[in-house]
């Protein structure tokens, strides 16, 4: 079966996380060697994240920037170095600057490097990350946090594709792809004067919006065992598997902290398990915690209840791709109840999604 094949399923919600991450292990060293097939890198099982890795492709031999958005922990960078290697840039740098990590009154020197005595303490050239990424990719991290001078430098960089080092009046050419990301509400940051509108709209040829993990139903259960491979190997606790109810529980979390925290429970829960299996008291998650009730935050108030129900009940529908039976489940009512509220909305003009699979209808 081909990785294409594969994602094809992944689409129509039929497949097996452990037989996908079975074939990735036994393929691993060919995948490697083509780098327009390196999936193994950006395990998926949604929908949504597999129509992602497809416009990546699309756009594999462009130079356009790309602008990544999402949440915290979503996996933002991973998905950067996925453009990176399925590109034709492959084999040239990828280059990664965190613009919050930095203070403002350092990083042009970083970005764009500095001639011998262009201030105090510059004690010899530096070659910045521009440079460093030419042929390659340059990606900056949190770009949002970049101070608005600075923002007006990348821009030029963006628009004549050429840079200079501070102390040096010589432009130097550069052929680097830039990759934006930002967890932040970018729109609204342009909205208040803090990012520029037009760097803005250079950056956003091609935005990729992350999906948050609670999102991502399919995805829990492929990345915790991948996770639990990956770190029972690393940690010399071989044959860890999970109790379906550890399972179950991880499920209904909402991982405010996105795969970034799935990540880190499953390496204490594989450290902190008395025997092979991992069990619901292995899990360090709250349920109880508020930080798995923010929805209820975002409730807008002034808005009618029925209006709210149709809403909820929508979004619930479409974490399910549109299964019903599944849906009806999450929302604790019957299957024939689901599909009378369904009926209704279709009658009042919502749209509804259809399950991805007619089977599951």
């Amino acid at each position: 079966m081909s990785l294409k094949e594969v994602a094809l399923q992944s689409e129509q919600t039929k497949v097996n996380a452990e037989d996908y991450l079975n074939y990735v292990k036994e393929k691993n060293s060919n995948l490697v060697k083509d780098p327009l097939d390196q999936d193994h890198d950006f395990l998926t099982a949604d929908h949504k994240m597999v129509r992602i890795k497809e416009i990546i492709k699309q756009i594999s031999s462009t130079n356009v920037p790309v602008l990544l958005t999402g949440e915290s922990g979503t996996g933002k960078e991973v998905v950067a170095n996925y453009i990176h290697k399925v590109s034709n840039r492959v084999n040239a740098p990828f280059v990664a600057v965190n613009c919050a990590a930095i203070p403002s009154s350092l990083l042009e020197g970083e970005l764009f490097g500095y001639e011998k005595g262009a201030f105090t303490g510059a004690y010899q050239r530096h070659i910045g990350k521009f440079e460093q990424a030419s042929g390659g990719v340059l990606l900056l991290d949190e770009v949002t946090e970049m101070d608005p001078s600075l923002q007006a430098k990348l821009l030029r960089v963006l628009q004549e594709q050429q840079i200079e080092r501070l102390g040096s009046n010589t432009p130097i050419k550069i052929d680097t792809r830039i990759i934006a990301t930002t967890n932040k509400n970018i729109k609204a940051i342009v909205n208040d004067g803090a990012f520029r509108q037009d760097l803005y709209y250079r950056l956003y040829v091609i935005n990729l919006e992350i999906p948050p993990l609670r999102e991502r139903v399919k995805d829990i259960d492929m990345l915790s065992k991948y996770f639990l491979e990956k770190f029972s190997r690393q940690f010399h606790k071989e044959d860890m598997k999970f109790a379906e109810s550890a399972l179950e529980r991880m499920r209904k979390y909402l991982w405010p902290g996105n795969v970034r925290e799935l990540q880190n429970v499953i390496q204490r829960a594989i450290l902190m398990a008395k025997d092979n299996i991992i069990t619901v008291d292995d899990i360090p998650i709250n349920m109880a915690d508020p930080s798995n009730k923010d929805w209820v935050k975002y409730l807008p108030v002034g808005k009618k209840l029925w209006d709210v129900e149709v809403q909820f009940i929508i979004e619930t529908l479409k974490r399910h791709d549109g299964n019903r039976t599944h849906a009806a489940k999450t929302l604790g009512i019957s299957l024939r109840t689901l599909r009378n509220k369904i009926a209704e909305f279709t009658a009042m003009g919502h749209e509804v999604p259809s399950p991805l699979n007619s089977k599951t209808a």
